[in-house]
C-alpha cells in the first residue's frame, strides 16, 4: 500500500492514487491502483473518476494516466519554477561545453528531486528523470547537498539504513561521512557507478544567499569513456554562476 497520505479523508485518498502511480507506469488498470493503495474498489473508482473530472487522471483504454494537469500544478510550484528559469542558461551553456548529460536537483526530505536534465544524442543511461528522486547517499547531487546540510540532519540520513543499489554503493555511514567531510573541503562531489552501474558524475553545490545549498548540478557520462575530473572547473562555474545570478535577484527585491 502507498504510505504517506491520511486514509481517513478522501484528500488522503485522492493523493494516495495519485502517489500509486511510479516512474515507469503509462497506463494503470482500476485493479492495479486497489492492490497498490489498499482501498476499497468502489472508492478507487469514484475518487479516480473525480481525479479525471480535474484533469489530474486520464480515463483511457486499459485505465488511467496522470494528466497534463499535474504537469501544470507543478510547473506553478514558485521555488521550482524560479529556480529552474535562472538556472537553464547555465545547464545550457554547461552541455554545450560537455556534450554530457546535466543535471539540476534540489534536496526534498532524504532525496533529489531532479529539476532538470539536460541530454543530447549520446547521453548517459541513467535512472534520474525530470521529477524523479533517487536517494541522498548515492548521487553526486546528493553527497553535494547532504554535505553542506547542518550536522543533525547529516547524522539522521547516516544513521538509517541505507540500500545497495550497486555493488559500488557506499552504505558504510564512516566512508560516505569521510566523503561528505571532502565534499565541504573541495566543493565538489563525485559518484562513481553507486547509483547505476556503468555511471559516473561530478557536482557542485549552488548556495542561496544564506550560504546554504538550494540545489546542485552535475554532469553524468559513462564510465567508457567519462572523466568526471576533468569536468570539475565547468560544473563549479555553472554552480557559481547561479549562485551569483540568485544574489543579484535577491538584492534587487
Amino acid at each position: 500500500m502507498t504510505g504517506g497520505a491520511n486514509l481517513d479523508t478522501v484528500l488522503g485518498k485522492a493523493v494516495t492514487i495519485l502517489r500509486a502511480f511510479r516512474a515507469d507506469d503509462h497506463v494503470l488498470p482500476l485493479a492495479t491502483l486497489v492492490q497498490r493503495t489498499g482501498l476499497h474498489k468502489a472508492t478507487v473508482h469514484r475518487l479516480a473518476n473525480e481525479l479525471v473530472a480535474n484533469r489530474l487522471l486520464d480515463r483511457i483504454d486499459g485505465g488511467y494516466r496522470l494528466s497534463g494537469g499535474l504537469f501544470e500544478l507543478g510547473m506553478l510550484a514558485s521555488l521550482e519554477r524560479s529556480l529552474l528559469e535562472m538556472a537553464m542558461p547555465f545547464l545550457q551553456d554547461l552541455y554545450e561545453r560537455t556534450h554530457e548529460t546535466v543535471h539540476l536537483g534540489v534536496r526534498d526530505g532524504h532525496d533529489v528531486v531532479y529539476v532538470a536534465k539536460i541530454g543530447g544524442h549520446r547521453q548517459a543511461n541513467s535512472p534520474s528523470r525530470t521529477g524523479g528522486r533517487i536517494p541522498l547517499y548515492c548521487t553526486a547531487i546528493g553527497k553535494a547537498l547532504l554535505a553542506f546540510s547542518d550536522n543533525e540532519f547529516r547524522r539522521e540520513v547516516l544513521s538509517e539504513p541505507m540500500t545497495r543499489r550497486t555493488p559500488h554503493t557506499i552504505v558504510a555511514p564512516g566512508i560516505l561521512n569521510t566523503q561528505l567531510n571532502r565534499v565541504v573541503e573541495t566543493g565538489i562531489a563525485f559518484e562513481r557507478e553507486e547509483s547505476a552501474p556503468g555511471l559516473a558524475c561530478v557536482a557542485a553545490p549552488v548556495f542561496g544567499t544564506n550560504d546554504k545549498p538550494v540545489a546542485a548540478i552535475s554532469v553524468t557520462g559513462p564510465t567508457s569513456r567519462f572523466v568526471p575530473e576533468s569536468q570539475v572547473p565547468y560544473v563549479r562555474a555553472a554552480a557559481e554562476g547561479l549562485h551569483s545570478t540568485i544574489a543579484r535577484r535577491e538584492r534587487l527585491r
